[in-house]
């Protein structure tokens, strides 16, 4: 071995001129080295003799990689002196050396962090590999593999050599499956060269768990894409809880980078089973060839022991499942059959009692949180309180949810072959009669299924209709807990017809134990079981059982719900929103998102019943969930909501109420449903009373969401997708008194700031146009909770006046006492606008919004064309803005934001004279921010040590927070009005612990 080293010594010395230490690998057949040299990390690879055109196609794929996919992380070529990636050397017999780059982390197989975030991370790794390998040829690729499993057929002929009889059982079926059924439809799939050993001696994991790097490019094949991820999902699923979850996760994230059909999608499963199927065959080749390889034996077992739980999972359930994750319908035909029976629902007829034609319904919660007082009722006591819930409530018959989440299922016949994967979740809905009563079939059909599960908490006698859409698609409608004498007289193909009494509800006797009643349910594919067809699904794969039994409500058509949405985790729930929802919608906090279901006051509640403190909710301005303002909603939305062309005492009250809080001239009130409708209505009123077009707005400020007001918001317009400053808007300096032109002391700084106003006038007036418009807010938003200059608005608004354009207020952050001082933040300036906007607390979290202004503003714009807003001023919304200003008036809250904003700032300043990252600390009432900097000399920004603030607070204290500011480094605090001084001392205590931290480094 001293030989050996001597010899790697002058290679490294002479060929690339380091001294290294040398840490030998693992290796087969060729010499494998870690090197140290000059604090770096290198791999060293010494190829014994063999196939050359196996290795120089290794050196070809990671040459290419470096050049199209430097990103990826992948080994790179360390190139000698001379330019060579490859050199030969004479070390124990010839051998060909490779210098290459260390990849750093640990094997896959040996990771303790590995997750289903893992398998994503290779999933998106290897798709973003065969992307760029679809433009890579070699002539080592093309070769006939034995362990390219698009070739698997080739080793049926080995399976004789597999000596345990179940194992070469296992492994015949597969091989057949696959010639038979998998290769034919392979053909028509995408080929490509592909890297084909991604095991887990082959992954490297960093510390979180994420795909660190790749190795060992020498299994490569030309074969068809999908194997790709067949081989890796094989592997990654290896000591995972849910199997079939893990070969999703690795199969969606690939397809997210790197599309896959429908076709290749559905192989997936399939072509992992394949993969173990190979495996085997090629070790009991190699271990008749060695039979003193041990290895091989102990190695075996991982694949026997992953492809025998493989083999217990439905096969059409994972297929579902892995195009669920790919983001195909899970059961393509389900949305047609949805649809057929939402068109031909009219014409159907009622299942049970279809005398009565409106029949009264009484519900039943079956549900965990329904306090689970069925479970482990007996038949006659469950069969008793029905008929008492009945009889209180007059009603023809009781129903149990569809979606429902139950405890009530007992016994294993409810496990999956997934650990801790209970189904419990109702996939039909139940109809409770007395025993006895006929069924009767909605449509026409014949009978496809019959069983009798005559156990202890199963179905009882089972029948299964098979009926066909117009298009042909076939689908069933199934009836459990049936009477065994009326099931004897059916035989499989009777046609039942529409309207049919073809069967009756069992007793408890005969229907599995339980209290009289049928299980109806919808089913779209019934996953090879036929009569056994699950009634029940499992939560966290919710949205792929859904797909296989429809919401059964479209064909009984009841007077009551008779469903309810499955309430989903967090991961679920991001992937939705990101499928169904535009993704330029953010998600707060991510990617620590909270799932709120619950608010109170100032506080949010999180589903496991977590306690937020909300300091960054302006909306809810009142606080959360407000019983007064709740209370005004449920009584309205109870008696009329309806359009306001109609008269309605609460529109006429509140426009009453809501100007009252204005001095005259501004009394007439237009009321929309968002701030954005609020300041686009606002633009089209200056218009049509000036005549004149252009819009000075102040920097760095956003005015909402229309294109109209996109074009007057530089937060939007001047920012990340933005296209730039409209040649109809003119821009004002913002008057930033920390760290603008002109800063605090500086007893002119209104009126200087005010000058850039005048100068956007003056250039307008340069091209012969004149303002129509100047938006305006209080207390500067976006711009950074920036308190305005003493006078600057008063100037600025004469100004703006004088060249005959109006002065709007934005008050859809700032107003409704949130300022503590007044109720409007322009009062804080002194000013009347011309046009006031409101928005967001006007509605406590309702959408609602107004514009108040003058009469000759309102009356120019009578101009012919009828306004005309849908909701806006609807009596709902009036009533709740009605609520909302009697509960600012008589909890004193304009006052309550005055008191505890001082104390937050005043609690603020003192920490400053602590800390020096806290440069500026301002605001009026509870709408406050707190600049950081590095430096209070040079004011340079904070920004990722406010993001460190911001992750702290919430981990650590439970507290809201988020950022604001051109920079990004201004702490912004806006929280409901409710917010206590208790509350506000838990803040203060808390940002004194951050702050501690982040200046120790933390």
């Amino acid at each position: 071995m001293h030989a050996i080293k001597q010899a790697i010594g002058t290679l490294l010395r002479d060929a690339y001129g380091i001294e290294a230490a040398l840490s030998p690998l693992p290796g087969e057949h060729d010499l494998n080295l870690r090197l140290r040299a000059d604090g770096s990390d290198y791999l060293l690879k010494l190829h014994a003799a063999g196939d050359d055109v196996e290795l120089d196609m290794q050196m070809a794929v990671l040459d290419y990689l470096q050049s199209n996919a430097p990103e990826l992380p992948l080994s790179r070529a360390i190139r000698t002196r001379q330019g060579a990636v490859s050199i030969p050397a004479e070390i124990d017999g010839p051998r060909t050396a490779r210098l290459l780059t260390w990849l750093p982390g640990t094997i896959w197989a040996k990771s303790t962090v590995r997750g289903r975030h893992s398998a994503e991370a290779l999933g998106r790794l290897l798709g973003q590999l065969d992307l760029h390998l679809q433009g890579f040829t070699h002539a080592g690729a093309r070769r006939i593999y034995g362990w390219d499993i698009g070739r698997a057929d080739m080793h049926l002929t080995h399976v004789a050599m597999i000596g345990d009889a179940d194992k070469r059982a296992s492994v015949h079926t597969i091989l057949s499956h696959f010639t038979d059924n998998v290769l034919p439809r392979l053909q028509a799939c995408p080929r490509q060269v592909i890297h084909n050993d991604a095991n887990d001696y082959n992954v490297l994991l960093d510390e979180a768990g994420n795909v660190s790097g790749l190795l060992d490019f020498g299994d490569m094949v030309e074969t068809f894409r999908v194997v790709e991820i067949a081989v890796a999902a094989a592997y990654a699923l290896i000591g995972e809880r849910d199997a079939v979850g893990t070969i999703a996760a690795v199969t969606g994230a690939y397809h997210d980078v790197n599309p896959l059909s429908e076709t290749e999608a559905e192989m997936v499963f399939d072509l992992v089973r394949t993969r173990y199927a190979v495996s085997m065959c090629m070790a009991a080749k190699q271990i008749r060839d060695n039979p003193d390889n041990t290895y091989l034996l102990v190695s075996q077992e991982d694949v026997w022991r992953e492809l025998q739980r493989l083999e217990t999972e439905n096969r059409s359930m994972a297929v579902a499942r892995i195009r669920d994750a790919c983001g195909f319908a899970a059961i393509p035909s389900a949305a047609g059959v949805v649809k057929w029976l939402e068109r031909n629902a009219h014409d159907f007829v009622p299942i049970v009692r279809p005398s009565a034609e409106r029949p009264k319904v009484a519900v039943l919660d079956f549900s965990v949180a329904g306090g689970n007082c069925w479970a482990g009722l007996a038949p006659g006591a469950a069969e008793a309180s029905i008929d008492a819930i009945l009889a209180k409530q007059q009603a023809d018959f009781a129903i149990g949810l569809y979606g429902e989440d139950r405890a009530i299922y007992q016994g294993d016949a409810f496990e999956t072959g997934t650990e801790g994967a209970r189904r419990s979740v109702h996939l039909g809905i139940d109809i409770f009669v007395p025993a006895g009563e006929p069924v009767y079939a909605p449509f026409a059909g014949i009978v496809a299924f019959i069983h009798d599960d005559a156990v202890a908490f199963g179905f009882g006698p089972t029948v299964l209709l098979q009926h066909e859409s117009d298009d042909g698609t076939v689908f069933w409608t199934l009836y459990g807990h049936l009477a065994r004498e009326g099931v004897a007289r059916l035989s499989v193909g009777q046609p039942i017809a529409k309207g049919e009494a073809f069967a009756a509800f069992g007793a408890a006797s005969e229907n599995g134990q339980w209290a009289p009643h049928l299980h109806f349910q919808i089913v779209t594919d019934h996953l090879g079981l036929g009569g056994r067809m699950h009634g029940v699904g499992v939560r966290d794969q919710w949205q792929v059982w859904r797909d296989v039994s429809p919401d059964p409500s479209v064909v009984l058509g009841l007077p009551v719900p008779a469903s309810v949405i499955v309430a989903r985790d967090k991961d679920f729930l991001v992937r939705e929103r990101h499928r169904r929802i535009g993704r330029s919608l953010s998600i707060a906090y991510n990617p620590a998102p909270l799932k709120i279901v619950g608010g109170e006051g100032a506080w949010l509640i999180e589903e496991d019943g977590t306690r937020w403190l909300d300091m960054v909710n302006n909306v809810c301005q009142v606080g959360h969930c407000h019983p007064r303002v709740v209370a005004a909603a449920q009584k309205q939305i109870g008696h009329l909501n309806t359009n306001s062309r109609y008269l309605h005492d609460s529109l006429v009250e509140y426009a009453r109420r809501l100007t009252a809080q204005f001095p005259d001239p501004l009394n007439v009130c237009f009321f929309v449903n968002s701030g954005s409708e609020a300041n686009d209505l606002a633009i089209r009123l200056a218009r049509a009373y000036t005549g004149n077009r252009d819009i000075i707005t102040i920097d760095h400020a956003y005015h909402g969401h229309l294109s109209s007001l996109i074009d007057v918001s530089p937060y939007k317009f001047a920012g990340p997708g933005g296209e730039g400053q409209p040649a109809h808007v003119r821009v004002a300096e913002m008057p930033d008194l920390y760290r603008g032109r002109f800063r605090y002391g500086d007893a002119e700084a209104g009126n200087r700031y005010a000058d850039s106003v005048k100068d956007q006038i003056e250039a307008l007036a340069a091209h012969g146009r004149r303002p129509a418009l100047f938006f305006s807010e209080g207390i500067l938003g976006t711009g950074g909770q920036l308190p305005l200059p003493d006078n600057y608005l008063n100037q600025a608004f004469a100004f703006v006046r004088e060249a005959g354009g109006l002065c709007l207020s934005d008050e859809v952050q700032v107003g409704f006492g949130r300022v503590g001082r007044h109720m409007w933040a322009h009062e804080l300036q002194g000013v009347v606008p011309d046009i006031v906007t409101m928005g967001k607390p006007i509605g406590n979290g309702h959408p609602m919004a107004a514009v108040v202004t003058t009469e000759a503003i309102a009356a120019s714009f009578a101009n012919g064309m009828e306004y005309f807003n849908t909701f806006g001023g609807n009596p709902v919304s009036a009533e709740i803005g009605l609520a909302v200003l009697d509960v600012i008036r008589d909890e004193r809250l304009t006052h309550h934001c005055r008191v505890i904003g001082d104390r937050l700032m005043d609690g603020a300043r003192a920490l400053a004279e602590r800390h020096g990252l806290i440069g500026d600390v301002r605001g009026s009432g509870l709408f406050n921010g707190i600049e950081l900097v590095r430096s209070r000399e040079t004011l340079e920004p904070a920004a990722a040590e406010l993001e460190r603030l911001i992750a702290g607070m919430k981990s650590r204290h439970h507290i809201l927070l988020s950022s604001e500011g051109p920079h990004h480094n201004v702490l912004k605090i806006k929280p409901p009005a409710p917010f206590s001084a208790e509350d506000c001392d838990r803040f203060l205590n808390a940002l004194d612990e951050e702050l501690t931290l982040i200046a120790k480094g933390g």
